[in-house]
């Protein structure tokens, strides 16, 4: 696997929340969680974010113990800092202190550089109804992209 293959997505957040403004993050991490990250040992399910004193931090973030790490390996679900510029901080904390608004961790990739970078959003809750309008057009998408796959 490559640096930037990895692309591990949090698949029930777009279904969710209804997303309305992205940032990219830098992710405060040690040595074995880095290395873990690069092999795709990662996951984003119920995992949200919070900003409190000025700081962002992801709670409930997965990365898997690295498997020839020693006795300073990593735990598992530990909270993690996020990198953002003051500007950006200050719009997280805006949209999290607005009722239905929610600050959202979307994926976690490897940036050119190697880095591990983090894409936060600023999702609404969806109802119940624009979750059954988000599923018929995924199947009428997929109904569309076969009919032109049979010709």
């Amino acid at each position: 696997m490559k640096l930037n293959e990895v692309n591990i997505v949090n698949r029930r957040a777009r279904f969710d929340y209804e997303i309305s403004e992205t940032f990219t993050a830098g992710i405060v991490l040690t040595g074995t969680e880095i290395k873990s990250i690069r092999l795709g040992k990662a996951g984003l399910s119920d995992t949200f974010c919070l900003v409190s004193n000025g700081e962002v931090w992801v709670k409930n973030m997965y990365v898997a113990e690295y498997f020839y790490g020693s006795y300073n390996n990593h735990s598992a679900r530990r909270d993690r800092k996020l990198l953002l510029k003051k500007k950006e901080i200050a719009r997280l904390a805006k949209a999290g202190k607005d009722a239905g608004f929610t600050v959202v961790p979307l994926k976690v990739f490897i940036n050119g550089k190697g880095l591990a970078k983090m894409e936060v959003g600023i999702g609404r809750g969806k109802k119940e109804y624009d979750k059954r309008q988000t599923i018929k057009e995924r199947d009428d998408k997929r109904q569309i992209a076969r009919m032109f796959q049979k010709k």
